[in-house]
Formats: C-alpha cells, structure tokens, sequence
C-alpha cells in the first residue's frame, strides 16, 4: 500500500509540473526582455471610474481622495460608485467627495458583477455620449498619484483592456497579508509581466483595471456575475481574441487579510468560482488552445489544473491511507 502511495503521489507531483513547467521560463524571460515602447506623447481621454461599495464608509473615502489626487486631468475624470444594499453611510460620503452615486437594494441578485452591471446601465442611461474607457476598482484601494495617467499611456498605445500592479496596503501584519502581497508581485511581473513580453494576453486580477468602451457595448454592459467575476471577464474576451495588456508601472493598493480562516475562505471562493468560469468556458479554453492560441492554454492551466490536482492528490491519500488501516 505504501508503494502505491508513493507511485500515486510521483504521478501526480509529475503532472503538476508538466502542467506549470512552462511559468518557469516566464522568469528568465522577463529579466532578459524588455516592455516594447508605447507612443509618445500619450493621448488623452475621458473615463468612468467605476466602484461597487457595499458598507465601505470607513475606506472608501480614501480611495476617492486618492483619485482627486491623481496626475492625471480631473477634468476627464468622472467617478461613479454603485452603493450596493448598503446600511452605513457609503453613499452620502461618495456624493460628499464629488462621486455620482447610485444606490441598489436587490438582496436576491447579490454580488459585485450584479452591482457593476447595475451602474454600467445606469450610466448607459444617463451619459448616453459614453466614454473613452472604464476603471474598476474596490473601495478599499489606494491609488498611487500617477495611476491612471500610465494607465492612460497603454490604453493610448492601442490596448483596450488594461490591468495593473495590485500591491498592498498592509504588508508588514503579518505573513498571510506578506504572502498576498509576494503573489501580487509574481502575478504582476512574472505572469502577466512575461505575457505582455511575449505579445499573449495577460488575465485581470479582481481590482485596477481598464477597458475601452467598445469592450464594454460588446457583453451590452457588465454580464459577469460567477465567484471569480475578474477571471470570467478575462477568459470571455481572450477566448474572443481580446488582447489584455498590463501596466507594471501602474501601482494600487489594496488591503489584505491578516486572518488565516478569513484567508481560507477567500481561497476557497475563489477555488470555487475558478470550478464556475471553467464549466462555463472550458470548451472555448480548449479548443483555443488546440487551435494554438497561448493565451487560451495559459488561461485554462491557470484555472484548472492545480484545483483537481490537489482533490484527486487528497482523495487518493485518503482513500490509499483508509485501506492501509483496514487491512
């Protein structure tokens, strides 16, 4: 039993590194290659910044603060929050700080992706001229004072979905929130980083990005409502043949758990919307990648795999270990 223990487990061990083997190679590749330029001057252009909040009165002033405090002209700035069933006093501090605000009370379809679809065809409504291009963010970001005027300078060199550098507010808690923080800086420059390097799609990461107006008309507002809405979002549009780009110099922070069952819980969420966008778009993955799309690949290695990895790994040890003991 212990020989086919170990057998079971090297099978596996060989597969996770065939699936991954390849993120490997991003590492050198980003240290020996440098981003392409991007025009200049960069144009300039009026965006929506979008934010479902929901019971953020004690954060989201601080992240309007930071937008009134960017580089950028104010003047082609306007930022919308969506006060999504909230008890506190989100919304009042929103208008205060100059936000147009909207608030929903819908306590059937709850969620972040059901907030923004609400606020984008709200402003479909009411700004029926539209924008240049659309910012997401969390309530609880900071964003650093040049924010949006380098994410202007990539949306301006012809890319029309824009993510950036989610770093963190809180690194020094402790080493849940320094572990967040050192996966951030991996996904930024050694995932997306390498994918932008190599011309392939680069894949949101649930706050700080951007997309055109023409994005935004193609799913008729915001249609994204699993678990993992950021991940839906980049896995529709790749398997369209969208383009991501990222913007390492665009910097935001956002806040952390310090908690470790809060930490597994988010994990857990996310394990389960990753199981979601693959039910729902595995088979455009895959026949992407068949076609010799690397980004579909890419995408579907890095929402899959290593989830059914780790349950057939624990299923088979516990299954292996049961029978050990009965025998």
């Amino acid at each position: 039993m212990e020989t086919a223990l170990r057998t079971v487990n090297a099978l596996i061990s060989a597969l996770f590194f065939i699936c991954y083997a390849y993120q490997f190679l991003y590492i050198p590749l980003v240290l020996a290659k440098k981003q392409r330029p991007l025009p200049c001057p960069p144009s300039p252009h009026r965006y929506a910044v979008l934010i479902a909040a929901r019971n953020e009165a004690a954060v989201i002033g601080g992240l309007l603060d930071s937008l009134r405090q960017q580089t950028y002209d104010p003047a082609l700035l306007t930022v919308f929050v969506v006060a999504d069933n909230c008890t506190d006093g989100t919304a009042d501090i929103a208008r205060r700080r100059g936000a147009v605000v909207y608030e929903r009370f819908n306590h059937i379809n709850v969620g972040k992706g059901y907030a923004l679809d609400f606020l984008t065809q709200h402003i479909k409504a009411d700004y029926p001229d539209g924008f240049d291009g659309y910012f997401v963010f969390d309530a609880d970001n900071v964003l650093s004072p040049d924010y949006i005027e380098r994410m202007n300078a990539v949306f301006s060199g012809g890319y029309e979905i824009v993510t950036s550098y989610r770093n963190s507010k809180n690194y020094a808690d402790n080493w849940i929130s320094a572990g967040y923080a050192l996966w951030f800086l991996r996904e930024s420059r050694y995932l997306n980083g390498a994918r932008m390097r190599l011309g392939t799609s680069a894949a949101v990461g649930g706050t700080g990005f951007l997309f055109s107006q023409r994005i935004l008309d193609k799913t008729n507002g915001w249609q994204f409502y699993l678990l993992t809405e950021d991940i839906e979002f980049s896995v529709r549009h790749i398997t369209d043949g969208e383009v991501i780009a990222i913007c390492e110099d665009a910097v935001l922070y956002d806040e952390q758990p310090t908690d470790f069952r809060q930490s597994c819980r988010q994990r857990l969420r996310w394990a389960k919307g990753y199981i979601q966008v693959f039910q729902k778009y595995g088979g455009k993955l895959l026949k992407g990648a068949a076609r010799g799309s690397w980004s579909c690949f890419d995408m579907a290695m890095a929402i899959m795999p290593a989830f059914v990895l780790t349950c057939v790994s624990i299923l088979a040890n516990v299954t292996l270990a049961g029978i050990g003991l009965a025998e």
